[in-house]
């Protein structure tokens, strides 16, 4: 058998894969229907990030188009995809970036036993009260449970970066009284409480 190059090798794998003929791509339709599905949880994600009805609107529109443009995605991969796209479009919105403290401040120390999977309460007006870094990194770190290294490379920075705001993040919401041990929160259920948005 020729060796064979980029997409050819990759169509020729997953054709003996599934060799049903079945694609294992997601197509327009499937991203649709995600997006009509999951519409209220993906907004909301749209919104916790950006901070503004109107940019998340923006970022959810351009979630649904460019999702629905997208040929290369796995099938079972398409909902983490619907939501990466908006994290992505929210950060070419917003631009957020990790601003250096001050070096008159102490550094902020916080103890908190499972920052990458934590339990606890958010409220929703003190997550978007925080900076737009911070914010982003509590979203998606915290709330979406994204590894550091995979936030820092969408907002562009270090991990170290990641860890330090996710840490000034959850301070500052335990500062506020906002860190209650209740149950693990997502994003839809953070919303599903105040249902006004």
């Amino acid at each position: 058998m020729p060796l064979l190059t980029g997409g050819k090798m990759t169509d020729q794998a997953h054709a003996q894969t599934y060799g049903n003929g079945d694609n294992p791509y997601a197509t327009r339709e499937d991203f649709l229907n995600i997006f009509d599905e999951d519409m209220n949880g993906l907004y909301q994600l749209s919104f916790l990030l950006t901070g503004d009805h109107q940019k998340a609107e923006k970022c959810f529109v351009s979630g649904v188009e460019d999702c629905a443009r997208e040929n290369r995605v796995f099938r079972e991969w398409a909902r983490v995809w619907a939501k990466r796209v908006i994290a992505e479009n929210a950060i070419r919105e917003l631009n957020p970036r990790w601003k250096y403290p001050s070096s008159s401040s102490d550094p902020v120390v916080f103890h908190y036993q499972q920052l990458s999977d934590p339990s606890g309460h958010f409220d929703r007006d003190s997550v978007l009260g925080i900076t737009d870094f911070e914010r982003f990194v509590f979203v998606l770190c915290v709330l979406e449970h994204y590894r550091e290294h995979e936030c820092a490379l969408l907002l562009g920075c270090s991990a170290r970066e990641v860890r330090e705001a996710r840490t000034r993040a959850i301070a500052e919401l335990a500062s506020i009284g906002q860190v209650a041990p209740v149950a693990r929160k997502t994003v839809s259920e953070l919303f599903a409480e105040r249902p006004e948005v």
